[in-house]
């Protein structure tokens, strides 16, 4: 598939090339998982057509949506995102998984919902694939009925304490990288708490207008305002790939 270097500098690459390049697997974090926001946007910053995503990426961009989950240890979703694009299993492809054997990494992800309110549809396609392992991050005391996915629970008393879960997930299951694929609602208080280190931001070519619809951030202004440092910038046909270093970020 192609694709091009613009920024540090001009030269032709590969969606693995580029991939590879970040040593997710070499990393050694402390205290909490190295945490990775892959959202996409059109050029007028809406982050959705109707809700989802599909039909905003071309070749590239699904290309290193599943490369980034195939390199990661846990991907992280929120609940009206996981509702939204029906989440199923996270690397479905077989050659995939013994890729990530031969790594030393497990042959899916672990997958973390993140649900305040437990509002998860017990048919969402992930749930009901035996193979996973699910976290379930929530304020409610109720569980999900019987699936057949692999389902444990990480509760709290009023709001989800991100930091203290993703602590767990290092302590626990020994998460050293994470990606999180929002939705807006997750990822505002993921930036808030200091607790993002890269943005992947994939800009679709169009733009929609309307005063309805998401941003990749939800919620109240972020105060102060973050200033990101671009770390590289990609092209496959009209579209844009971008790696910001969050600030205070330990990449």
């Amino acid at each position: 598939m192609e694709i091009h270097h613009l920024k540090p500098e001009r030269r032709p690459s590969s969606v693995d090339d580029v991939l590879d390049s970040l040593g997710l697997s070499a990393r050694d974090p402390v205290e909490r998982p190295h945490v990775l926001l892959n959202m996409i946007s059109t050029l007028d910053g809406r982050a959705s057509v109707d809700g989802r995503t599909r039909g905003l990426g071309n070749g590239a961009d699904r290309a290193l949506f599943h490369g980034l989950r195939a390199r990661v240890d846990a991907v992280m979703v929120g609940a009206g995102t996981a509702r939204a694009e029906r989440y199923g299993t996270l690397v479905r492809s077989p050659e995939t998984r013994r890729w990530r054997e031969d790594r030393g990494l497990k042959p899916l992800p672990l997958a973390v919902l993140v649900s305040g309110r437990l509002d998860l549809p017990e048919d969402l396609p992930l749930l009901q694939d035996p193979e996973s392992l699910v976290v379930v991050a929530t304020s409610s005391a109720d569980s999900l009925p019987a699936v057949p996915a692999e389902v444990a629970y990480l509760r709290f008393e009023g709001t989800v304490d991100l930091e203290r879960m993703l602590r767990y997930l290092w302590v626990i299951h020994g998460v050293r990288s994470l990606l999180c694929e929002g939705g807006p609602t997750l990822n505002a208080p993921l930036l808030k708490g200091g607790l993002v280190d890269e943005l992947f931001l994939s800009f679709a070519p169009l733009l929609l207008g309307g005063d309805a619809g998401l941003r990749i951030v939800g919620g109240p202004e972020l105060e102060p305002p973050h200033e990101l440092e671009l770390l590289w910038c990609l092209q496959s046909g009209d579209h844009l790939f971008t790696r910001w270093r969050v600030p205070g970020s330990r990449s």
